[in-house]
This record gives C-alpha cells, structure tokens and sequence, in this order.
C-alpha cells in the first residue's frame, strides 16, 4: 500500500513538472504589450482601399478602388467625404483639404504646388473595409528633393500666435505608448466650429511616415487625446478656427 501510494506521489510530481514546463513553453510564445502592439500594429496597416494619387496642370486627382477593384462607398466624416493631407518634404508646408468627387470613385481638387516632393494622405472612411491612411509619394515637378529625414528642430517655446490669435500647447511632456492629452490654451479665445469639431489635430513622425489625426475629447474642450507608439520627434498642426478663418498653428515636439 505504501509503496502504491509514493508511485502515485512521484507520477503526481512528475506530471506537475510536465505541465509546469509546457506552460513554460507556451507563456514565452505569448507576445509581451509591446509585442502585442506592434503585431496589431502592422495588422492595422492593411488596407483594403488602394488610392491612387496624381497631380497635372494644378489639379490634384484621387483614384478610389477597393481590393476587388472596385469603388468602395464611403462615410461622411466630420462633414466630409474625404480629407487630404498635403505636406511638403521639409514638413514646413501643410494643406487640408477636401476634394469633390468629379466621377464615381474620382475625386480632384485644384491647387498649384511648386516643385518638390510632397507626402499626402487620403483620409476616409469606407463603408465595410478595413481602412488606415498610409503615405504616398507624390512628385512635383524636375529636380524635386527627397523627404528629409531628422531636420525638424523641437520647438522650445509652445505658444504660437498666427493671425493675432494665440495658442498654447501646455501638455507637460510627452511619453511614448502612454495616453496623452495634447491641450491648448486659446487665451480665452472661443474657436468657431470647424468640421464638426471645435478643431483637428494632424500629427505626422518626423519621417511623414506615422500619420494621427485626432479631434477633441469633448464638444466644449480644446483637449485631444491620442498615443505615439514610438520615442522621436513629431509635428503636429492644430487647426482652429476664429473670425471664419481656419488659423493652423505648428508644433514640433519630441516623444521620450
């Protein structure tokens, strides 16, 4: 009896071991936060509506076509069916804009860009696909320069004034994969509603890579919460609007 019952002791052990080391085993396969977040990440990057982009004769033309080559419908967002994000190599010029569909699945919008090369982003929102701006390149012009890369300088000063109106960007310091609340301070300004919203955040990496594009956390508050995945240096323009003018106030700033 007693020599039946230490058998069963040691199998009851050596089981425990077994299961203790598969466990073991399976917890390293399981991804860290960090990894899980790089892994959703590049997941959210696939998106199932290719634009294409092209410019000629000051008009900006913008092809919509889905993964079955198809026309995808899309949302109205923020009272719009699309905004597009313009910005120049050295990240110094800016543009949103908001073309109209010439054609079905075309859309064009006029404006004359100077020679450079540019980043641009198609910001929308179809209906049923899965959907993330990602850069294109577009080139304008001979003789264009490529994007630069690490020319941003980090604003020491984040007061603004454009226009005569004032903007302050107090969010204290900005840390990477933590929730961040980017506040400004209008100097008891009182912005217009603009798009819906009483203003638009855009925040590009200093690479015109990672694109953000956020609005206030409230319909009464000039707070906007967002999160950088990664440490670096960022740009970010706040638009708001006074007197029926849209003012875009720049920031460039660095993400520890």
């Amino acid at each position: 009896m007693k020599r039946s019952m230490m058998i069963w002791g040691i199998s009851a052990i050596v089981y425990l071991v077994a299961v203790i080391a598969g466990y073991s085993v399976y917890a390293s396969k399981i991804p860290t936060p960090e990894q899980h977040q790089h892994e959703n990440h590049g997941e959210s990057t696939t998106s199932e509506v290719k634009p294409n982009v092209s410019y000629a004769n000051g008009q900006i033309t913008i092809e919509l076509r889905d993964i079955n080559n198809q026309v995808p419908e899309l949302e109205i967002s923020h009272e719009k069916w699309m905004h597009f994000i313009l910005v120049s190599s050295d990240l110094k010029e800016y543009y949103h804009l908001h073309p109209a569909e010439k054609n079905h699945g075309v859309f064009t919008q006029e404006i004359h860009l100077p020679d450079d090369s540019y980043k641009v982003f198609v910001d929308i929102k179809p209906k049923g696909l899965q959907y993330r701006p990602e850069p294109i390149d577009l080139h304008v012009g001979q003789g264009h320069p490529e994007h630069h890369d690490h020319n941003l300088n980090v604003d020491t000063e984040l007061t603004k004034t454009i226009h005569g109106q004032t903007v302050e960007l107090t969010t204290p310091s900005f840390e990477a994969n933590q929730k961040t609340i980017l506040h400004f301070d209008l100097k008891e300004a009182k912005p217009e509603p603009y798009l819906g919203a009483l203003g638009h955040v855009v925040i590009l990496d200093e690479h015109g890579e990672n694109y953000i594009h956020v609005h206030p956390v409230a319909e009464d508050k000039t707070e906007f919460e967002t999160q950088f995945s990664t440490p670096g240096v960022y740009k970010l323009w706040a638009e708001f609007k006074f007197g029926e003018q849209v003012h875009v106030y720049p920031f460039v700033i660095e993400v520890r």
